[in-house]
């Protein structure tokens, strides 16, 4: 490859290992003398355990260990203000939900500590459940945020005082992650020193808190994750099976490896929580909007974790309107907890508001295009900070374009293809961009590789083919001659977590950073070392060029260079903070998003035909990697719509725990996706201009196609998913 590989079509650097089984997981460690964990979990929703019997566990064949609310494994609260779990597993007898954590079974084998776990038993004392979001709505407020027009005294009067209004109230159950790799853990202690191979979002974090919980320094703990299958915002935590693992393999003085089952991921581990939401629109006649409430009811367990609060990011910034109230509020349930989950707010939320405005579009007979274009905001309309790159229109030209949207046709059930309806739907997507503080590490090494670290982590999205393309290009050099290092908290600090679709945001200026400064080391070497053929020479006058050092009338390859100074490397660290205007701007990601449906007349089966999306993500590093992300994530998107609910019994079960019940797209369920994205830099954000796209694809997709079946059938479905009973 000649010139800059970035904004290229780039292989994945890993993706051999990957292809070849060679990358190590979690559960793929085995250290000597390992041990195996196996969770028990309580089967009522809510109450306490008055007794375990735990005898024919214990007489089991390899059992070394039962751990249980009466023989405790020590570990330490979490921290007033935890965001996450708000208990530590095995400290108190109290069931919070069904599924909490309330035993560890270790065995020599992992078959051994699964079949003596079937053996213990568990005495209860049981207190109602609170599990119907819609019973127990509404929450507790978190604050409004309001903005009125001088003179106007609530959003109620500015509602009153519009010639047209929309209210639709929507709604859906919890949600799932669904990574490729089940949660794993193996921990291994050496003396006072504890190595955790887990999948983690942000290693250092993960390390510095399971250090906290079992109340040892942070320096003495080590979290690897070279590879993790599938984060979405799951791994972004430390649960407490993790703490678990560690602490019972510092108790028994032996490794241990505790990997869960399927079902036990979807209780033990968080969910997306469950959220009702009404969204009431005020407009002129021509839908010039002149009032906006959103008011939301979101699940928040408990047992503690995410906050499911959809308006901040949604509607507060989408459109320009004088008139803005958002109210979100929180209901106390005794489910598992929640966590954030791939555009965590933003999916759902954007769902409830793009519904209400193609409901709008209706109601006025303006073009749905057209009536976003007429509310386009250029500022936030609550505190008039201007976006820092908005291209929302352009997106909305070219995505009309490419999908065939003027063949469109405005009153539903209008296109047939024999027993077939034919509708075209669009919404549009705003996900935040963030730009977190960063490091990285650039090492020039005597074989001829760069070596590039950093602390965050590939969680499946391709970072660390990232931090190799940013750093070849930095240095001049093709990709094959950089080594990227991620997933080790051991790396350099201020490692980025890989959340928030912020990682090459937040890491490409680090690692810019940092290559700048190996080559000032590299050439201070140079002149500095006696036995260098640069020795002595005034550093302003050499010159690195395309991994040679140049001066006066010499050159030579740093590979060369290194050993003739006889040393193996010269390093360098880079840290880079937030973006300089994060006070003057408000950093977005924007998008737009055409579906065509189909759904059958008899059955009401519905079809997503086709899906066209344009994108304004600032600059893009690599194209083959950012079209995976936005295709992934609007195949999402059609599971939002069409697929995935997981109800939650009277009795606390979840009625969908197992990926028999829970259902996800399939390729059956896949159509043609183009996605186009307009390759815009930010020049706000940073140098480079890169905004993320990991979770932007998925934001609004979901409204798109319920905005198509609408067009298809005349149904307007408000309570996710778009099932075929809902449209007969």
């Amino acid at each position: 490859m000649t010139g800059s590989p970035l904004g290229r079509e780039i292989d994945r650097v890993d993706g051999p290992l990957k292809v070849t089984g060679n990358a190590p997981y979690a559960a793929d460690y085995r250290p000597e003398g390992l041990l195996h964990g196996y969770l028990v979990q309580a089967t009522v929703g809510r109450g306490t355990v008055r007794g375990m019997d735990v005898s024919r566990a214990e007489a089991a064949p390899g059992v070394l260990a039962v751990f249980t609310p009466f023989r405790s494994l020590p570990l330490s609260s979490p921290q007033p203000g935890h965001s996450g779990e708000n208990y530590s597993a095995l400290q108190d007898t109290a069931v919070r939900f069904r599924g909490q954590i309330i035993g560890l079974v270790v065995a020599e084998t992992f078959e051994q500590a699964r079949d003596a776990a079937a053996l213990v038993t568990a005495d209860y004392t049981i207190t109602p459940s609170r599990t119907s979001l819609a019973a127990a709505s509404p929450g507790v407020s978190q604050g409004v945020l309001q903005k009125l027009a001088p003179g106007v005294p609530s959003i109620e009067a500015a509602l009153a005082a519009s010639p047209v209004t929309v209210s639709t109230t929507v709604s859906q159950h919890a949600q799932h992650h669904i990574a490729m790799e089940p949660h794993a853990t193996t921990a291994v202690w050496v003396d006072d020193q504890l190595t955790v191979y887990c999948g983690a979002q942000a290693p250092q974090r993960a390390a510095a808190t399971i250090a906290a919980r079992l109340g040892v320094d942070r320096a003495k703990v080590r979290l690897i994750c070279r590879h993790t299958g599938g984060g979405f915002g799951q791994r972004s935590p430390v649960w407490n099976e993790a703490l678990l693992c560690a602490a019972a393999a510092r108790v028994l003085k032996r490794p241990v490896k505790l990997v869960l089952s399927r079902e036990q991921v979807f209780t033990a581990i968080g969910h997306r929580g469950a959220v009702r939401q009404t969204i009431r629109l005020g407009a002129e006649a021509d839908g010039r909007l002149l009032a906006l409430s959103h008011d939301s009811d979101g699940e928040l367990p408990a047992a503690g974790g995410w906050q499911m609060m959809p308006g901040r990011d949604t509607s507060a910034v989408a459109y320009r309107t004088p008139n803005i109230r958002i109210d979100q509020r929180l209901v106390t349930l005794d489910t598992p907890p929640t966590w954030s989950m791939r555009a965590p707010a933003e999916a759902p939320g954007m769902f409830a508001l793009e519904t209400a405005m193609d409901e709008l579009a209706v109601r006025t007979g303006v073009d749905p295009v057209e009536l976003r274009l007429r509310n386009y905001a250029s500022a936030d309309p609550i505190e008039s900070r201007p976006f820092s790159s908005k291209h929302l229109d352009e997106c909305y030209r070219i995505g009309a374009q490419r999908s065939g949207w003027h063949r469109r046709q405005a009153r539903p059930r209008s296109r047939t293809d024999g027993d077939w309806l034919i509708g075209l739907g669009m919404a549009s997507a705003i996900y935040p961009a963030w730009r977190q503080a960063a490091s990285a590490r650039a090492r020039f090494r005597d074989d001829g590789m760069v070596a590039i670290a950093s602390a965050t982590s590939d969680i499946g999205t391709g970072a660390r083919t990232m931090l190799a393309a940013v750093g070849a290009d930095e240095l001049g050099l093709p990709v094959s001659s950089i080594e990227a290092e991620v997933g080790d908290s051991a790396l350099p600090p201020g490692g980025v977590g890989a959340y928030g679709s912020s990682v090459t945001t937040s890491t490409v200026p680090a690692v810019q950073a940092a290559c700048r400064a190996a080559v000032t080391a590299l050439v201070k070497a140079a002149v500095d070392n006696p036995k260098s053929p640069f020795a002595g020479l005034d550093p302003a006058t050499v010159r690195y060029r395309r991994g040679r050092i140049e001066a006066g009338g010499r050159a030579t390859d740093f590979r060369s260079l290194l050993r003739t100074m006889g040393m193996p490397s010269v390093e360098a660290l880079g840290s880079t903070g937030p973006a300089a205007g994060a006070d003057q701007y408000r950093f977005h990601c924007f998008g737009a998003h055409f579906c065509e449906v189909r759904v059958h007349r008899l059955t009401g089966e519905p079809r997503v035909n086709r899906f066209t999306s344009v994108f304004d993500v600032g600059r893009v590093v690599n194209a083959k990697a950012a079209r995976g992300q936005l295709v992934g994530s609007i195949i999402w998107g059609i599971g939002h719509a069409l697929l995935e609910a997981d109800p939650i019994e009277p009795d606390g079960r979840f009625a969908a725990a197992n990926l028999a019940d829970y259902l996800v797209p399939v390729h059956a369920d896949t159509p043609e996706i183009d996605v186009h994205w307009l390759d815009r830099p930010d020049p706000h954000i940073s140098e480079f201009g890169a905004r993320g796209l990991g979770e932007i694809g998925l934001v609004s997709a979901a409204a798109a196609i319920g905005n198509a079946v609408f067009n298809a059938t005349g149904i307007r479905v408000h309570d996710l998913p778009i099932t075929l009973d809902k449209l007969l």
